[in-house]
């Protein structure tokens, strides 16, 4: 017996296209579940254990056969994390004010812009011996990339940052240092909207 709302499972459902033959999918459940969680927390911001824009960026679904084709859920989902993203530039402007705000997120900004303009091949940590990472080149030139559009101010999305992929080699970069910076670069480029 399931305890979700049957009419927002319905809604769900119709949203999302399902994968087919072998491909493999979010599991429906746990994505229905999670989208009904974040509108109600969305909803009721004041609600104990309610989510932020980076709960929204890092969730992560199991993948079943029949499941929903991951690119459209995605898409809903980077949706959804802009939205609490605003609510939660707004919140901030209103407590702290506009000063206070931006000086804040511009030391987050001059954080990772120090960071990513470190010597190339020596940005981040990297694998153990014989473990894998994040190739170092095709890591750099993404550094490089979100370096200039810090410093410059040059052309770059929230979703091209969102999407950003990297084939693997021994010894790269690890990975959680990588994806880590990844998302403080997403919030701030959603800090200043």
């Amino acid at each position: 017996m399931t305890t979700s709302r049957p009419e927002a499972r319905t809604a769900a459902q119709a949203t999302f296209p399902r994968t087919s033959g072998r491909e493999r999918g979010y599991a429906r459940r746990d994505v229905d579940e999670f989208l009904e969680r974040a509108r109600l927390a969305f909803e009721s911001p004041q609600s104990e254990g309610s989510l932020r824009a980076s709960d929204i960026r890092s969730v992560v679904f199991p993948l079943v056969k029949r499941g929903y084709q991951p690119d459209a859920v995605d898409a809903a989902l980077s949706r959804v994390e802009d939205a609490f993203a605003a609510r939660e530039r707004k919140e901030a402007l209103s407590m702290a004010g506009t000063g206070a705000w931006i000086d804040q997120t511009r030391a987050q900004a001059q954080e990772i812009l120090d960071h990513l303009t470190r010597e190339p091949r020596h940005r981040f940590a990297r694998a153990r011996l014989l473990g894998y990472g994040y190739r170092l080149d095709e890591v750099d030139l993404v550094a490089d990339k979100l370096a200039a559009y810090l410093a410059e101010g040059r052309p770059v999305t929230v979703e091209q940052v969102r999407t950003v992929a990297f084939r693997m080699q021994r010894r790269g970069y690890r990975e959680e240092q990588v994806d880590a910076l990844l998302d403080a670069v997403v919030d701030v480029m959603l800090a200043v909207g």
